[in-house]
């Protein structure tokens, strides 16, 4: 597959991705779907991929758990919900491929972060059921300088990783 056809079908992982994972907090029979679609993408993916995966997942988790602990959200399950890790993991799937052109330069990355991650968070929230304690405003407000750091810093490990 060309490099062109392969940041493409990323792309597009991505988004199927994020749908699935989302809609999945009510359907729970999709969430096996990204689970062999993350399956799928680790086999086809360059070396390292798994690694990138993990570190990534397990950072996002742990920053949402932490979030779900101080009241921002609030989840059904604790510490956050099996969607929503795998989430995580689809997200990490695109930081090798095609979103890495976000990395340079690191405003560009913040920048995405800063206003892409609480709109995703909002719209994801809305879909899956979380309640947001805080309400819609603060929570963005919460959450936008955290994904101004958390994307760049994402994007780095994985361009290096």
């Amino acid at each position: 597959m060309s490099r062109r056809g392969w940041l493409l079908g990323n792309a597009l992982w991505l988004q199927a991705g994020w749908w699935l994972c989302v809609l999945g907090a009510q359907r729970p029979w999709l969430l096996p779907v990204v689970m062999v679609g993350l399956l799928l993408h680790v086999r086809l993916a360059p070396r390292g991929e798994l690694r990138v995966l993990l570190w990534v997942a397990l950072a996002g988790c742990l920053l949402d758990s932490a979030l779900g602990l101080l009241g921002v959200f609030d989840f059904a399950q604790w510490p956050l919900p099996l969607w929503l890790a795998l989430l995580w993991l689809v997200l990490a799937s695109g930081m090798r491929h095609c979103l890495a052109w976000l990395g340079q330069p690191l405003w560009r990355a913040a920048l995405a972060g800063l206003l892409g991650g609480p709109p995703a968070y909002l719209a994801g929230a809305r879909l899956a059921g979380v309640a947001l304690p805080l309400g819609g405003l603060d929570t963005a407000l919460v959450l936008a300088p955290i994904w101004a750091l958390a994307l760049p810093l994402a994007l780095r490990f994985a361009a290096k990783a």
